[in-house]
């Protein structure tokens, strides 16, 4: 029987790229709660005493962009200078330009509307860049994501609770994990390896971290099963032994900087596009949403074990350049066939995209860290299986197979 291994990673939402993210979705977050129709590309930087807010920014409101990072900052933990970083003392930088008009002009009306003035409303809106978004969902866990980002993602949840509830006051932060999951014949068997990485106070031992975070974190059932971690699972905690310095004093920060954080671990493709700080008329989000709820759709529906959805566009063009769907052939339907019936059931157009998913409203900064993808509990509408019916219906799957 062959065994493959997959890693992937997670990190806290103390984590400085991670931060940048934050900042940039609250800022976004702001503006669509006074102005939904803004159009807003924020990026963010972070270093040690610094935060520079950046980007193109076409509203009609005001918001207090320094005021937002800061909140941010000191919501996540940064507000003392024992965390080597403090969102009350901290310098805030922005540098903010209206959205260009030649980016405007595609997107406010398409090259569809150009065309002919009466055309749908739907076919009006162009998307607001080019760029390939890529969608995945797999039978590995509950919410159809990847067991390795599923599981790294539950250990900086937990890690990051057990510093906020004072559990382990020690802690600070910044932090990382990751997890290797042994495969048997495609199927998720056992956890492998283990590593946790957590900034802490300089005077707590790592004989205390590392006995504290096995027995609250690794041993834990509602972060770990014990019956999915090997008997010989090789746990790393803190390998080089000190993690004082953390966060932005450590290491500078940047938006879009956690691209496989953000989706699925590296179990799918990614087409280079960031999400945080980008309001939905950018198809690297909305597009990305999308392809993600299309993929759930399908895996929920039984029509593959796993499947991998991805929509390209084109700048200023309501309607996708093209959209595949990959089921690895774990379907017993070809992939043109699958591509077929998503593409009569599934509009993936900005606007019917946006309007479908009420994306005009501050939901984004909860996303920000601990992915976009499998967030069930913030219960975003790219999670849901309500499209199963229709695509089983498409495809005329009979009653028997419909149970499998």
């Amino acid at each position: 029987m062959d065994v493959e291994y997959f890693t992937s990673e997670s990190v806290t939402k103390g984590h400085p790229d991670k931060l940048c993210d934050q900042v940039a979705d609250a800022v976004l977050d702001d503006i669509l709660k006074k102005d939904p129709l803004s159009y807003v590309a924020c990026e963010v930087t972070a270093t040690t005493g610094l935060i520079h807010v950046m980007g193109e920014i076409s509203t009609n409101c005001y918001v207090d962009i320094s005021a937002v990072a800061r909140e941010t900052v000191n919501g996540i933990g940064y507000n003392n200078t024992e965390s080597c970083f403090n969102g009350n003392s901290c310098a805030v930088i922005t540098s903010i330009n209206a959205q260009s008009a030649d980016i405007a002009m595609g997107v406010d009306k398409s090259l569809e509307y150009k065309n002919d003035s009466n055309c749908a409303l739907l076919d009006r809106v162009g998307a607001g860049d080019q760029g390939i978004m890529y969608g995945y969902a797999c039978k590995d866990t509950s919410t159809l994501m990847p067991a390795p980002i599923f599981l790294a993602h539950r250990i900086t949840k937990e890690l990051s609770s057990l510093r906020e509830t004072g559990v382990l006051n020690y802690l600070r932060p910044d932090g990382k994990s990751q997890v290797t999951v042994a495969y048997e014949n495609g199927i998720p068997k056992e956890v492998a390896k283990i590593v946790i990485s957590a900034q802490h106070d300089e005077n707590v031992s790592i004989n205390t971290i590392k006995s504290d975070l096995i027995d609250l974190i690794v041993h834990s059932e509602k972060v770990i099963p014990a019956s999915i971690v090997s008997n010989d699972v090789e746990i790393l905690i803190n390998p080089t032994g000190r993690f004082v310095v953390g966060g932005p004093a450590a290491d500078s920060g940047l938006t879009g900087r956690k691209l496989m954080v953000d989706t699925y671990g590296g179990m799918a493709h990614h087409g280079g596009g960031a999400f945080s700080g980008k309001d939905p008329t950018k198809v690297d989000r909305s597009g990305s949403y999308m392809a993600r709820y299309v993929a759930k759709n399908i895996v929920g529906a039984n029509l593959a074990d796993k499947c991998e959805v991805s929509v390209s566009y084109a700048i200023g063009i309501a309607q996708p350049v093209c959209v595949y769907v990959n089921s690895f052939g774990t379907s017993r339907y070809s992939n043109a066939k699958l591509t077929s019936a998503v593409e009569k059931v599934f509009d993936f157009r900005p606007k019917a995209i946006i309007d479908n998913f009420d994306l005009r409203k501050p939901i984004y900064k909860e996303l920000a860290a601990y992915g976009h993808f499998g967030r069930e509990e913030l219960n975003v509408p790219w999670e849901k299986l309500d499209k199963t019916e229709e695509l089983l219906d498409l495809i005329k799957v009979n009653a028997v197979d419909r149970k499998q």
